[in-house]
């Protein structure tokens, strides 16, 4: 096989799969990773229609001029899809948001959408320093949340998902540097390709919520149960008691250790207790879960009308008044204030506003 043909083979299939592949995920939910697969697909897919040495194979014409243009969006969609395979209720927002504009608006400057002024005047290399900055980030966010993490195949996946992105930006680089922006190679552009869509197919693997042949129907490799169906049943019967009497999160500094040890069980089995029952991908989204519940019934009990949003947020167990504005804005869609003269404007509408803790 020549080396153009194996060239169009792993182009084309590639596509293809990104597409079918979006297409299944955007239809499965509304579940971050879902969502923000299809952005990554559709530039991932303009990359591949452009990184080639070859331009008779090369798209031209204005769908060529879209690849290119979805082509340096790649790295920011990546970076967005890898934060919501870890975190499902991801959204972008503050210096992440920012970061990520300013990455699409520098991008979109290189490749002349703006004039031929700021063309090639540099700014690759801007992009590059925006790289590091957004892989400090991740490697960040995956280790400092890596123990919350309920999935035992996505947490033991998170530093190789680090290591991985920062070898391929590393050589990526090297590559710059050493052989200048403009050097290019047919072989060096292949494997490029081939490793994005493994890549990327070892993220599309981390999104299931269960391992990949037995999401597809095959029977699981091990059967074996970390606990039994009584002790499944008590064990649910005391977390209900920590949430519903104790109130454990009520806790601002409470953690995963923290709540095993409470539990009286593995961690293991809390672990799948949490997730397989609740649905819950990580702790601390189980957490901030029943911290919002408090939230809402303080915010629409008539006699906590006077308190101010910073007792509210520190009596629903959140650690600081920006992080309760921030989750409450997440989930509801409204400022923790709104939803308190909603509540208290109409009384009726708390009866719309029951518990939802998945007991």
């Amino acid at each position: 096989m020549a080396v153009h043909q194996f060239d169009i083979i792993v182009r084309v299939a590639g596509a293809t799969l990104l597409i079918v592949a979006a297409v299944v995920l955007w239809r499965r939910g509304r579940r971050a990773d879902n969502r923000f697969f299809a952005p990554f697909a559709a530039c991932l897919c303009g990359y591949l229609a452009g990184n080639t040495t070859e331009s008779a194979l090369q798209l031209s014409g204005a769908l060529g001029h879209v690849a290119v243009l979805l082509s340096g969006f790649t790295a920011v969609f990546l970076w967005w899809f890898c934060l919501a395979v870890f975190d499902w209720t991801f959204r972008p927002r503050g210096p992440v948001l920012a970061l990520g504009l300013g990455w699409i608006v520098v991008a979109a400057a290189d490749r002349g959408v703006f004039g031929p002024a700021l063309e090639s005047r540099g700014l690759p290399w801007l992009l590059i320093v925006f790289g590091f900055v957004m892989m400090g980030h991740l490697a960040g966010r995956l280790y400092l949340d890596r123990d919350g993490d309920l999935l035992d195949r996505r947490r033991r996946s998170r530093l190789g998902v680090v290591v991985l992105l920062a070898g391929l930006l590393i050589v990526d680089m090297a590559a710059d540097v050493i052989l200048g922006l403009g050097w290019s190679s047919q072989i060096y552009a292949i494997a490029q390709n081939t490793v994005c869509l493994a890549f990327a197919a070892w993220l599309l693997a981390l999104t299931a919520d269960r391992p990949p042949l037995e999401a597809l129907g095959f029977a699981p490799t091990s059967q074996t149960p970390v606990v039994s169906p009584n002790e499944a049943t008590g064990l649910g019967a005391r977390l209900r008691h920590l949430v519903e009497v104790e109130k454990i999160y009520l806790d601002p500094s409470l953690d995963l250790a923290t709540f095993v040890r409470a539990m009286g069980a593995s961690e293991r089995a809390v672990r799948q207790l949490i997730n397989h029952q609740l649905g819950y991908d990580h702790f601390r989204t189980f957490v901030n879960a029943q911290r919002m519940d408090e939230a809402r019934r303080l915010l629409a009990d008539p006699s906590r009308r006077g308190d101010k949003l910073i007792v509210i947020a520190m009596d629903s167990g959140f650690a600081s008044l920006p992080s309760f504005n921030r989750i409450f804005q997440s989930v509801e869609g409204m400022a923790p204030s709104a939803y308190r003269r909603a509540m208290l404007a109409d009384p009726a509408a708390q009866n719309d506003r029951g518990r939802d803790a998945g007991f």
